[in-house]
């Protein structure tokens, strides 16, 4: 024999039978004699034989992988996603690709690359609906949408309770006295941002606070544009006395810029965030937060697309997971997780 890796030709040879007889031992097929499946796992054991587990995938229709595509991978709360649902894909027998598509053109080439191609058996999209992408998801195909509510009936979603998130957020400054709260979001086309935006104005409304849109400036998500919201109401001459910003790194620009101002944090700016990323301790002085547990929403994401593939969750279902408030010094003096 060559010293090269053996061949499923190789095995056939020796075990004097059909390559498509061992392919069909190796598959776990039924139309194989005992006698010729023993004969035919022997010579494999002695020949060292590993099947390709690419062509092994093909046959039986499946290639035991997901991808997971998000808008960058870069992004802290991205990132703890994928690898939540990495982890859970690995617990059940799938490899899971993660790619990134900064446009819907982007993830229009990419979906059909991944789908047309035969590459993966299911899909897990994260911001679905950050621009015109869900208008490219594949149809029929198992796929499980994360970070937004899922607008088809099909489509299973997994989300943090934003709107709750939100709420709670703001019944907590206004349970501290504060009256005048502004609110910096995140882009208004993303559906987490419009229900923070609304969890914010109910607990408003409940107080009997008219909730005024000019305390209500639209981000990216970006530590520059909390910086530049802050300038903002300053320059129109709504300062507030607190600030609900819709992620952390927003809530980290308007501490940038409450410095820049002379303003002292909490005594004259409180200010809450929304994620508490790794840094969020570390913030000068460290920032309020309403943590998510992103990977946790990875694997719901993950477990959820399996369940899909496997035909046992036919029809759509929706997960809202709830966050929890931290409190540091960032609204209280002293305060602390």
């Amino acid at each position: 024999m060559s010293s090269s890796r053996p061949t499923i030709r190789d095995v056939a040879r020796q075990a004097g039978v059909s390559h498509q007889t061992v392919s069909r031992v190796i598959n776990g097929r039924e139309e194989v004699t005992p006698e010729t499946r023993a004969r035919v796992e022997v010579t494999i054991e002695a020949l060292g034989f590993i099947p390709n587990a690419i062509a092994r995938s093909m046959a039986q229709g499946q290639t035991h992988t997901l991808a997971c595509i998000a808008p960058n991978l870069t992004d802290f709360t991205f990132a703890s996603i994928i690898e939540g649902a990495e982890l859970e894909a690995r617990a059940n027998g799938y490899f899971m690709l993660s790619s990134s598509a900064g446009s819907a053109d982007a993830f229009r080439a990419l979906v059909d690359e991944l789908i047309g191609h035969r590459r993966v058996d299911g899909l897990v999209v994260i911001n679905p609906y950050a621009d015109e992408r869900y208008r490219y998801v594949p149809q029929n195909f198992p796929l499980v949408f994360v970070g937004a509510r899922s607008r088809q009936e099909s489509i299973c979603s997994v989300a943090l309770d934003d709107e709750k998130a939100a709420y709670d957020a703001t019944i907590y400054l206004l349970n501290l006295g504060h009256r005048c709260i502004a609110m910096v979001t995140g882009p208004m086309e993303e559906d987490c941002s419009n229900d923070r935006a609304n969890g914010y104005t109910r607990a408003l409304t409940q107080f009997g606070i008219e909730p005024d849109e000019a305390l209500m400036v639209e981000g990216d998500w970006s530590a520059t544009s909390g910086q530049d919201a802050l300038f903002f109401l300053k320059e129109q001459g709504t300062l507030p006395t607190a600030i609900f910003a819709q992620n952390d790194r927003m809530a980290l620009g308007v501490l940038r810029a409450a410095r820049d101002m002379n303003l002292r944090i909490p005594e004259q700016l409180a200010v809450i965030g929304v994620d508490d990323m790794p840094l969020a301790s570390y913030f000068d002085p460290p920032l309020t937060t309403m943590k998510q547990d992103m990977p946790r929403i990875g694997r719901e994401a993950a477990r959820m697309l399996v369940s899909k593939i496997c035909g046992e969750t036919q029809q759509s279902c929706q997960i809202r997971t709830t966050a929890q408030l931290i409190v540091r010094q960032s609204t209280q003096m002293g305060g602390g997780t």
